[in-house]
């Protein structure tokens, strides 16, 4: 007596499914991953934004104090040296800080660079596949 051997049951859609499932899990990882990225370069930006403005105006306070004292000790010999001095001074020191700012700016790393670089493992691990 021949058997006949049924299909298994759901083989073509389990196996569909299954992919559907891991290349769900796949994006839901990455998106996780993508969303740590962000939240954690929101905190290291609004960390770092709060330090700068608080040493701009402790610096800005002491820069103006410290003309002021600069300009009152010469008033009686040479006050328009001092303002002179100063202003050259400060205007060059502007522009280095300005240098370095944008140049800061132009070697800054990608952002989500984490992400970007698992989003192309995966995808060299599917295309390496038959």
């Amino acid at each position: 007596m021949a058997e006949t051997r049924e299909p298994d049951a759901g083989g073509l859609l389990a196996s569909v499914k299954s992919m559907a499932a891991n290349l769900l899990a796949i994006a839901q990882t990455r998106l996780e991953l993508l969303a740590t990225d962000v939240a954690e370069e929101r905190e290291r930006l609004t960390a770092l934004l709060v330090l700068v403005l608080l040493a701009l105006f402790s610096f800005g306070v002491g820069v103006v104090l410290l003309a002021l004292l600069i300009v009152i000790a010469l008033w009686e010999s040479n006050r328009l040296v001092a303002l002179g001095g100063l202003i050259g001074f400060f205007l060059l020191v502007g522009a280095l800080f300005g240098w370095l700012a944008l140049n800061k700016l132009r070697t800054a790393p990608r952002m989500f660079d984490a992400s970007i670089s698992e989003l192309q493992k995966d995808r060299d691990q599917l295309e390496a596949k038959p």
